[in-house]
């Protein structure tokens, strides 16, 4: 594995949740990319267009999408920004506290109606309950919360898409896509927007939108009225991808998404799911046996492979000092495990921080 990654030979890197890493063999190809674009100049570009179709349906296969409904995207802000102008401003949406900003600025600055919850123990039955009381048109949320690591039950998304079937529910992908399997049209989601440098491990200026039918309909009902423009190198384009994918899509960004989704791909994400919770439950229950992780997490029947412990400044120091590289978030240290951590990386970190409590 260090092989592929030296990073790992230098550092125990815990920091997934921050930035994946970029393996020897991407950048090998994304070095031949720029050598053949040097190279060709306008003839590499239309050669190499076919990848972004590729990768689309690619993408789609591997977790579940419709083809027509996938859109590429720079990385979740621009997605979910461009979902949000398209949605009329009569919305009413509910949103989780402590929240990624790229999910609830947008939302509470373009001047939709909100309401914010609390993510605890009861969190399902305060989103139930908020949504008897606040009547939302769309719950967004993202999958996996950055800070904290809480992951959203996946029964639960289906069953909110079943007793409330106009509410539409939008997640944000970002720490959530890559760790598990998944499949899209059966997840109960409207939208599923995200970046791929975390979790797909396929460095910056790339993401991915997935809508559904009803998702497709609800958004900018305005320009399905304008006619479409008839240039022959916009052939194909509909109106939500004039909008989702305005402009050139770089073959270089997105195929490096396409190049790692294909490694990851015959690793397994099943392998990848197994690997990473394994690890990231037995962190969790050393953890909380020190205090670091409260106990109703534990209980969850879905966990992340994202946690965050409440250490102080010395402790954060030392754990910088031994090379185990974190990222300080909200009132925490947050820490996660991808399928390159070994239960070695987790001894060392209980190690250090056994060492110095």
């Amino acid at each position: 594995m260090n092989l592929s990654f030296p990073i790992l030979k230098e550092y125990t890197y815990l920091n997934t949740a921050n930035s994946g890493i970029l393996s020897t063999n991407l950048a090998e190809w994304r070095t031949q990319h720029d050598e053949a674009f040097t190279a060709g100049g306008s003839i590499f570009r239309m050669e190499n267009l076919p990848i972004i179709t590729d990768l689309r349906n690619n993408i789609t296969t591997l977790f579940g999408s419709k083809p027509e409904n996938t859109y590429l995207v720079q990385n979740f802000s621009v997605g979910f920004n461009i979902l949000l102008s398209g949605l009329d401003k009569s919305h009413r949406f509910l949103l989780l506290e402590e929240e990624y900003p790229s999910v609830s600025y947008p939302v509470i600055s373009t001047g939709f109606d909100y309401h914010s919850i609390t993510i605890d123990e009861k969190l399902e039955e305060n989103i139930i309950n908020a949504i008897e009381k606040f009547k939302p048109t769309v719950l967004a949320f993202s999958m996996v919360q950055y800070i904290s690591g809480f992951r959203m039950d996946d029964d639960f998304i289906q069953k909110l898409k079943t007793t409330y079937p106009n509410l539409l529910l939008v997640g944000d992908g970002t720490q959530f896509l890559g760790t598990t399997t998944f499949n899209f049209e059966k997840s109960g989601l409207d939208a599923l927007i995200g970046s791929g440098y975390k979790w797909l491990l396929a460095g910056y200026g790339n993401g991915y939108a997935f809508l559904s039918d009803q998702m497709k309909d609800a958004i900018y009902a305005k320009n399905k009225l304008a006619e479409l423009p008839t240039a022959p190198f916009l052939k194909g384009k509909d109106h939500l991808s004039m909008c989702f994918e305005p402009g050139h899509l770089d073959t270089l960004n997105f195929g490096t998404l396409n190049e790692s989704l294909n490694y990851l791909a015959s690793f397994g994400f099943d392998r990848i799911e197994k690997i990473t919770q394994r690890l990231s439950n037995q962190a969790r229950l050393e953890l909380n046996t020190r205090g670091l992780v409260p106990d109703w997490i534990l209980d969850r029947k879905y966990q992340s492979t994202i946690m965050s412990m409440p250490l102080d400044q010395n402790t954060v120091d030392k754990l910088a000092a031994a090379k185990i590289l974190c990222s300080p978030r909200g009132t925490g240290t947050r820490i996660s495990f991808h399928y390159y951590n070994t239960e070695e990386d987790l001894n060392y970190l209980l190690q250090v921080l056994d060492n110095h409590r």
